[in-house]
């Protein structure tokens, strides 16, 4: 699946502005209408090391009331954390309704960093497809819209990233050696993800994989993607407004006393 991805889309910058304009103010208008709605959503980040997934949140967030939106970091579990089932961190931190959560990271660690670097047995993480999935059944039959990202990155592109890490000192913080040591297992990983992402990519939660080579072009379309679930959650809850009409329920029974 990955290496059908064709990374060799992008945008310019005069049309990169434009449309990152156009799809920010409609984020903010979306996030107005969700919060009318009582309509929460969850967008899931995951992809290479230095795929961008920071500066992408980043512009995804720029124009959004931050009354109605936040963003949740997760690294390994520690503390607290380590003494519950591995999904209990991330229940804590879903959005209520009417509000938009960004996750930089998730739950799909367990098939992924916990699956290459033996983190938990072999057993934990094929039993965490099944896992995963009724989790983000659990959350869309909430009511919530779950959009799920994969930034994908070329090697070469990933290495040029890097070493630009290196040279530019604002930007050193961001390269570790535990980023060297990820990107020496590059096939295993690989391996993880094209797993990942067969076997949860749900018709109620599927994955989008986002040509991230070219910046300019994954901000986009990960501001496109994200506009349109909304969009079509919202479509559907004005349908389910309109069959409602009458019900009793919603003004007051007149039934017989």
């Amino acid at each position: 699946m990955l290496r059908q991805v064709d990374l060799t889309r992008s945008l310019d910058k005069a049309t990169y502005e434009q449309q990152l304009r156009e799809w920010q103010l409609r984020l903010r208008e979306m996030e107005f209408r969700m919060y009318e709605h009582r309509i929460p959503a969850l967008v899931v980040y995951e992809g290479w090391d230095a795929a961008g997934k920071g500066g992408n949140i980043k512009r995804l967030t720029e124009t959004l009331d931050p009354r109605g939106y936040s963003v949740e970091a997760f690294a390994a579990p520690k503390g607290e954390e380590r003494e519950h089932q591995y999904l209990w961190r991330f229940w804590r931190k879903i959005p209520k309704a009417g509000h938009l959560t960004v996750f930089d990271r998730s739950w799909y660690g367990r098939v992924l960093v916990e699956r290459v670097e033996g983190f938990c047995s072999e057993d934990d993480w094929k039993r965490a497809y099944e896992e995963i999935n009724e989790f983000e059944r659990h959350l869309t039959s909430f009511g919530a819209v779950v959009v799920k990202f994969w930034i994908h990155l070329s090697r070469d592109e990933q290495l040029r990233r890097f070493l630009e890490r290196q040279e530019v000192v604002y930007k050193r913080y961001k390269l570790t050696e535990e980023d060297w040591r990820n990107r020496a297992k590059w096939v295993e990983y690989s391996e993880a993800v094209e797993e990942m992402l067969v076997r949860t990519s749900t018709l109620h939660a599927p994955w989008t994989v986002v040509e991230g080579d070219n910046k300019y072009w994954a901000r986009v379309k990960t501001l496109k993607t994200l506009c349109q679930a909304i969009e079509r959650r919202l479509e559907a809850s004005d349908d389910e407004d309109e069959h409602e009409g009458e019900d009793p329920r919603r003004k007051g029974k007149k039934g017989k006393k």
